[in-house]
């Protein structure tokens, strides 16, 4: 598990290799993603000790703000445990009574406002997804008590709004049954036909 996460997003490729050089020429950081993501944006994902990503981190933004070119940036130096798995791709089932729903605008500005609501409030980060296929927004899905889940989004929303545009959100208690399996395998468009509830009108081929 890393000590410190930095997720720099660039407004296009050139500055983010640029700033993805200097970073590890720079800093001892482990170079965990990076790449181009809609629209045409470039993210840039570093993990390591506090010193060194932070260290890295100020670098980046340098190369940034020489190329005009910073969208969004962010550092914490010890992001909480769920953020840190879900950044890297790990997923948690919804189990909670409720489920909260948030985009914000930017990559960076959603991990400012998780992992402070995570910090906050005993609550589940079941999924997070950062730019691709969804036109450069990020969405995070959380879980936990009714109660919990809008105290984490009114939390969210007054933190990802500061900065990097709070682009909407919604609590649903009492999750649908069907619905909770459809998430437990992701937001991402895709096939729903082994979830089709009981008495489901179908068409007959």
């Amino acid at each position: 598990m890393q000590q410190a996460l930095a997720l720099l997003e660039f407004s296009g490729a050139v500055a983010g290799i640029a700033a993805v050089d200097r970073m590890l020429k720079m800093s001892p950081v482990a170079l965990l993603r990076c790449g181009t993501v809609h629209p045409g944006r470039y993210l840039v994902l570093v993990g390591g000790s506090v010193a060194a990503t932070e260290e890295a981190h100020a670098a980046a933004v340098a190369v940034g703000c020489e190329l005009g070119a910073l969208h969004d940036e962010v550092c914490l130096p010890d992001p909480h445990p769920q953020l840190a798995a879900a950044v890297g791709g790990d997923r948690r089932a919804a189990e909670g009574e409720a489920l909260g729903v948030m985009e914000i605008a930017t990559s960076p500005g959603m991990l400012r406002a998780v992992d402070v609501a995570l910090k906050a409030v005993p609550v589940d980060l079941v999924e997070v997804r950062l730019a691709d296929d969804l036109g450069g927004r990020a969405l995070a899905v959380i879980s936990g008590s009714l109660t919990d889940v809008q105290e984490a989004l009114d939390m969210a929303r007054d933190r990802g709004g500061e900065t990097a545009g709070w682009l909407g959100g919604t609590v649903l208690p009492r999750l649908d049954d069907t619905l909770r399996d459809v998430l437990g395998e992701g937001t991402s468009f895709q096939a729903c036909r082994s979830w089709e509830p009981a008495g489901a009108e179908t068409v007959e081929e």
